[in-house]
C-alpha cells in the first residue's frame, strides 16, 4: 500500500496513494490507525483525493476503526477527499452517520483546531 503522512503538532494527515480502495490495502490502513495512535497523535486526517473506485462497503469499514481509535484518545477522526462513486458508497452505507467527511484538506485541518481550542476552553473553564 502506497501513502505519505504528513505529521504536525496537532494531527497528521495520511494520504492514500492508490488508485483503488480495496480488502487489498485496508488492513494496511488499519495498521497505520494503530501506530499513529500509539505514536500519541489522537487527531488523524485521511485524504482519500488520490482514491478512484471502492467497490465494496466492507473496504471501508476500516474507517470506523481509525474513528474509534481516535474517539477513545478523545480526538476526531475526519476523512476528505471522497470523490462522487466514493461517496455514493458511503451514503449506501450510512458511514456518515458515525464518520466526519469533510470536502478539503483545509476543512478538516480546521475542524480540528476547532475541536481542540473547544477543549482548551472547556479544561480552563473545569479548573476555574
Amino acid at each position: 500500500m502506497k501513502f505519505s503522512t504528513d505529521k504536525h503538532e496537532k494531527y497528521v494527515v495520511l494520504k492514500l496513494d492508490e488508485p483503488n480502495f480495496t480488502n487489498n490495502n485496508t488492513p494496511a490502513l488499519k495498521s497505520e490507525f494503530i501506530l499513529l495512535n500509539t505514536e500519541g497523535y489522537r487527531n488523524i486526517v485521511l485524504d482519500l483525493s488520490n482514491v478512484k473506485e471502492c467497490n465494496d462497503s466492507q473496504d471501508l469499514s476500516c474507517l470506523l476503526v481509525g474513528d474509534r481509535l481516535c474517539k477513545s484518545a478523545n480526538g476526531v477522526f475526519v476523512v476528505t477527499g471522497v470523490n462522487k462513486a466514493i461517496a455514493n458508497i458511503v451514503k449506501m452505507s450510512n458511514l456518515h452517520q458515525s464518520v466526519t467527511f469533510v470536502n478539503k484538506l483545509d476543512e478538516a485541518t480546521d475542524l480540528i483546531f476547532m475541536e481542540e481550542i473547544e477543549k482548551e476552553l472547556r479544561g480552563s473553564v473545569d479548573k476555574g
